[in-house]
């Protein structure tokens, strides 16, 4: 961590965490190891480039992300729902009454921006006031970090989390993990030393709905019958148990354990070890397959872009927690992702999506690129080209 150099055999361990949490409680003397392996890592950057490198890359990904959340959100949303996740006007605005709650969405749920318009609904359905925050301007500063720019890192998690600091209770809901474990395990631990107070606490939305359970029961009058298995991963504490626990509270749910291996935060840091992904992702649709399922079910955004499109070549539907959850409510958003993703052809998807195009006044080459290397390319288990789909399970089609 001092010097960015070791063995090895360290630093392939320190660039091969997915950031699962369990060593965070096997650790007996009460430390984080997971942040001491995000400091080793930035520790292995530092002593591999200097800091103009270090920020130039920083800067690409931040620059590569914002324009894949900006035109896949606007691919799909018309401007009003682009203000309803606090994008455009919304970002800079301020409430005419502070709310009890900062909903802070992160950036790249804005690619599949149903599931973070549902979590606005269940909470509207709930009657909590809330402000949403997110987007590429309210970067959480994990991007510039990954690529060893700690001072930069720094200066964008604290503009955002000033932006947080205002809500009458104290509390920021999160969707995103990556921000979730950036706020809770760096940037507000380091502040809490200098100032000796936290701004805010950050809860994950799966928590904050679970210690709601008994107020949302209620509203959960529908009968979903389906055979579920959920797609988990235990890097966030509670989150799993919480969304398990929901999924058995909708009436007609039958929750199915595929025993299948739970690991890494989110998705996208099982990419750490690409092959083990793959090998994890192909497993898990054929013990869903197996086990004769109606949907597997996902919580995180980047779980749901890398394996929805597989619900074309398999007997059952890849859905998130919150379409359950909103059927049993009566609040639906259309998955246009998936939709998007199962064309499989650019031209067809930006051909599809023309009149969105035209009022964002989005170019046409660049909309393409975006589809081709964002939408497509997010495919770490190839699919299975050509083969025809294969009848879905009970009859159930694809949403």
């Amino acid at each position: 961590m001092r010097t960015g150099n070791g063995p090895e055999a360290s630093r392939k361990w320190a660039l091969s965490c997915m950031r699962s949490g369990a060593c965070i409680k096997a650790c007996s003397y009460g430390v984080n190891p997971r942040f001491l392996l995000s400091m080793a890592r930035l520790g292995i950057a530092k002593s591999d480039n200097e800091l103009a490198e270090r920020r130039r890359r920083g800067v690409e990904r931040y620059r590569d992300g914002s324009r894949g959340v900006n035109v896949l959100s606007r691919l799909q949303l018309d401007a009003d729902v682009l203000e309803r996740l606090g994008q455009r006007s919304a970002s800079v605005a301020t409430p005419v009454e502070t709310p009890d709650f900062v909903f802070y969405t992160g950036c790249n749920v804005l690619k599949t921006p149903h599931i973070a318009l549902l979590a606005l609904d269940i909470m509207d359905a709930l009657g909590v006031s809330y402000q949403v925050m997110g987007g590429p301007s309210h970067c959480c500063g994990i991007l510039q970090l990954k690529s060893g720019d700690a001072e930069m890192a720094g200066r964008m998690g604290s503009s955002t989390m000033e932006k947080l600091s205002h809500s009458n209770s104290g509390q920021v809901i999160s969707w995103c993990p990556s921000c979730y474990v950036q706020y809770t395990e760096t940037i507000l631990p380091t502040v809490e030393r200098q100032h000796g107070s936290r701004p805010f606490e950050m809860n994950p939305f799966m928590r904050f709905l679970g210690d709601r359970l008994a107020q949302l029961k209620p509203h959960l009058q529908r009968r979903v019958e389906m055979r579920v298995a959920l797609h988990r991963h235990p890097g966030v504490a509670g989150v799993v148990e919480s969304a398990a626990e929901i999924l058995t509270a909708v009436p007609g749910i039958e929750l199915v354990d595929l025993n299948q291996p739970a690991v890494g935060l989110q998705s996208v840091d099982v990419g750490a070890l690409p092959k083990y992904k793959r090998e994890l992702q192909l497993m898990e649709l054929e013990a869903a397959r197996d086990a004769g399922v109606d949907a597997l079910v996902a919580v995180y955004h980047s779980d749901h872009r890398e394996l929805c499109a597989h619900e074309r070549d398999w007997p059952f539907r890849i859905m998130n927690i919150l379409e359950v959850v909103g059927e049993s409510m009566g609040l639906h958003r259309h998955d246009r992702y998936k939709e998007l993703k199962i064309m499989q052809d650019a031209d067809q998807i930006v051909a599809d999506c023309s009149d969105l195009i035209a009022k964002h006044s989005l170019d046409p080459g660049n909309a393409r690129d975006v589809v081709v290397k964002v939408l497509l390319g997010d495919q770490p288990l190839p699919l299975r080209r050509g083969a025809p789909p294969e009848t879905r399970a009970g009859g159930v089609e694809p949403s």
